[in-house]
């Protein structure tokens, strides 16, 4: 398979914002990192911005896509939302380059791509809320606050991009299954 000029421009991008964070990365950077002069970037995009909303749109459509296959794989509530926590969070786990850029440089974004993204995350949000208002209903969860679970919940998968290491001990496989089986703890009926 061959990789496109655009490809390695992306994959470049990702590399030097994941290690530079987004400010600190010039087009320079990423020319250089996708073995093209700085001039070749803006044949592609029109700004450093355009492409980090690029790598974020892509992420985020990822993600969602992740949560609703999740959700599409179970019909009892409390396995889907185990299946939904644990893919969410082993895909961040494994895309933790990708996962660290799309939630942590959401600022630098123009406020046009913000509203964009913002609708996705809303929309993985809601895929979440659905989940537990389901198990609410079916008598299995006890959730006072859905929309609070909900972020609650999707937080455990986005808050590891703080500490995880692919490297380190933990594989995103136990990962996953440890935060499914608190999202399960956390919102079951006692």
């Amino acid at each position: 398979m061959t990789v496109t000029a655009r490809e390695r421009l992306l994959d470049a991008a990702v590399e030097a914002f994941a290690e530079k964070g987004f400010t600190a990365t010039t087009t320079r950077d990423i020319a250089s990192r996708a073995g093209m002069s700085p001039a070749a970037v803006y044949v592609h995009h029109d700004s450093k911005e355009s492409l980090l909303f690029t790598v974020s749109r892509a992420g985020h459509l990822a993600a969602l896509e992740v949560i609703e296959e999740a959700a599409a794989s179970e019909a009892e509530p409390t396995a889907r939302l185990q299946a939904m926590v644990r893919e969410f969070s082993a895909w961040h786990a494994t895309n933790s380059r990708v996962g660290r850029i799309v939630q942590y440089e959401f600022a630098a974004l123009t406020d046009e791509h913000r509203a964009e993204i913002a609708e996705v995350r809303r929309a993985i949000e809601a895929r979440m809320q659905d989940a537990l208002r389901d198990g609410v209903a079916a008598g299995v969860m006890d959730v006072g606050d859905l929309p609070g679970t909900a972020r609650a919940l999707l937080s455990l998968s986005i808050d590891l991009l703080r500490w995880f290491s692919p490297t380190g001990a933990q594989s995103p496989q136990d990962i996953a299954a440890l935060h499914a089986d608190l999202a399960v703890r956390m919102t079951r009926v006692h």
